[in-house]
């Protein structure tokens, strides 16, 4: 890369870093001055107020109505706007309240400026003749401005009791779960383990030990002939047991039925046929 290019690039980035170093700038001094006449209203604000309310208890007749008037319009358009402006923040429906409240600020905003300046009007009679109409107006600016403020906080407070009753139910689901003793508790586990242990061992130390067999002494032994003789009758005795006799025919006896040929696979079952002995004359 050759130095023309570094060039380039470094100058974009100085121009890069002076723009964004600008740009922050003129948001600080936009938001200090945006502090600064914050300040400045609620400076003028509060002294204006400190001002109708000296008025309004130092002074009698019509300026210290015209200021008592003054006093109750701002009060009650103040608490109405910072009431509809903080619900708007958590309930999106106040959005159309905080509207209406805006068009009912310019009749508030004229009828101020109006008392203002009748302060600095010299013809007494004619402020006492302007007076109950002056009353009459505040009074709906300020009663409708009140409507909307403890409308607001009414459903704010009724949004708070519904979430209020869904919480203490769940809480009291939440308890009766935790007051469910009908579970075994750990200690009760623990207690039946133990005794099982206990029953355990016990049961293994009452056990015999292991017996020696005695010596088998001398038996005797039968005869082979004896007991082959013994072995028959308890044999026939098991085929007469397992199988009943049927009542045998003496035709039958006579002529005995031919024997089934055996299957190549199957034993003989019958004993070899002695040869006859020769008989010899």
């Amino acid at each position: 890369m050759d130095a023309g290019a570094l060039i380039m690039i470094a100058l974009l980035l100085l121009f890069t870093v002076l723009g964004l170093g600008a740009w922050a700038t003129v948001k600080v001094v936009k938001a200090a001055a945006r502090g600064v006449d914050r300040t400045v209203s609620q400076a003028r604000r509060a002294v204006e107020d400190t001002t109708l309310k000296a008025k309004s208890f130092g002074q009698v007749g019509v300026a210290g109505a015209l200021a008592q008037l003054r006093l109750d319009l701002r009060t009650s358009m103040r608490a109405t706007q910072q009431a509809l402006q903080e619900g708007a923040r958590a309930d999106a429906s106040l959005q159309e309240s905080l509207a209406l409240f805006e068009r009912l600020s310019v009749h508030g905003r004229e009828l101020d400026e109006e008392l203002k300046r009748l302060e600095t009007e010299p013809d007494k009679a004619r402020l006492s003749a302007l007076l109950p109409e002056l009353r009459e107006r505040t009074g709906r600016i300020t009663e409708a401005a009140n409507s909307l403020r403890w409308a607001a906080r009414d459903r704010a407070n009724q949004f708070a009791k519904d979430e209020m009753s869904l919480l203490t139910a769940e809480i009291e689901v939440e308890s009766g779960a935790l007051r469910d003793w009908s579970r075994p508790s750990m200690d009760d586990l623990l207690s039946d383990l133990s005794d099982f242990s206990n029953r355990a061992s016990q049961a293994q130390a009452q056990a015999p030990g292991p017996q020696t067999q005695a010596p088998a002494g001398p038996q005797t032994q039968a005869p082979a002939g004896a007991q082959s003789q013994a072995a028959q009758p308890s044999a026939a005795g098991t085929e007469s047991a397992g199988a009943p006799t049927a009542p045998q025919d003496p035709r039958r006896a006579l002529n005995p039925a031919p024997r089934p040929t055996p299957y190549p696979w199957e034993k003989s079952s019958a004993p070899a046929s002695r040869p006859r002995p020769e008989t010899t004359t």
